[in-house]
């Protein structure tokens, strides 16, 4: 679905956010892009959504060539209707006077007739269990409604790949929980989901497969099956997701890693 072969990305010409990276993405994945603050993973989404053309390198999509997506409507109207970026900060996607406005906008942007925009903007407020605030404007929801409006805004659209920048940040636990749980039912109907995040609970209840990016490498440096990673104490320090204090009993000195969680989380050495 996606193939990207020494992708570069560099702020300015000169500040590294990705480097020489190499990835594949399959149809049907829910692959979750681990990392740390200024690692390169909402680049990478930009870059997957055509929104940042790379310094260097090729990406592909569905078979055809997008690294100039960025510069080019016709290939980034192609790419937008199959993809679909949620960003970490709802109020970037929701602009509009009101929530159905919000929805409406990329479908109206793609073409559709009115008719079909309705129902579609109907359907999906339904699905996200949103019809109650269909006439209110964004700065009145709460984060968990803005998190999923700016959903909708995306699902309304019907792409096959949804990417997701660190989707649950700043979420109280029961906002947090419904959204995972909407994510999972994404996926079990055939969605392909890319997920950004440095929350483990989240890679470990969503991730079919994880891709751990290096904080100074901003390129990949692990990679494998849920329980293969988040196991790997010694590689999640490295990244910078978990850090270890040392705690004195005595003269009897362990360690407590602890995983950068919403749920904060012991082992104990």
């Amino acid at each position: 679905m996606f193939e990207l072969h020494r992708v570069s990305y560099a702020y300015h010409g000169r500040i590294p956010a990705l480097v020489d990276v190499d990835l594949t993405i399959a149809a049907g994945e829910a692959l979750v892009v681990l990392g740390p603050n200024g690692s390169g993973k909402s680049t990478l989404l930009k870059i997957l959504d055509g929104l940042y053309r790379p310094s260097s390198g090729q990406i592909f999509a569905f078979g055809r060539d997008i690294t100039s997506a960025a510069d080019d409507p016709e290939l980034g109207y192609w790419l937008h209707q199959r993809v679909g970026l949620v960003f970490q900060e709802p109020d970037v996607q929701l602009f509009s006077p009101t929530v159905f406005d919000d929805v409406a906008f990329g479908p109206l942007q793609l073409g559709w007739s009115p008719d079909r925009v309705r129902d579609a903007v109907q359907r999906v407020l339904a699905e996200l269990a949103l019809e109650h605030l269909a006439d209110r404007a964004p700065f009145e929801l709460s984060g968990g409604e803005k998190k999923r409006v700016a959903l909708a805004t995306v699902l309304v659209m019907e792409p096959e790949v949804i990417l997701l920048d660190e989707p649950t940040a700043n979420l109280d636990p029961r906002s947090r929980a419904q959204l995972i749980e909407l994510l999972a039912t994404l996926h079990a109907r055939g969605h392909t989901l890319v997920i950004a995040t440095h929350e483990l609970d989240l890679a470990a209840a969503l991730g079919t497969r994880l891709i751990v990016f290096g904080e100074r490498e901003h390129r990949p440096i692990a990679e494998g099956a849920p329980a293969q990673v988040l196991a790997d104490h010694e590689l999640l320090l490295t990244a910078n997701l978990i850090h270890e204090h040392l705690h004195w009993h005595g003269s009897l000195q362990h360690s407590h890693p602890h995983w950068h969680d919403p749920e904060h989380q012991h082992d104990h050495d």
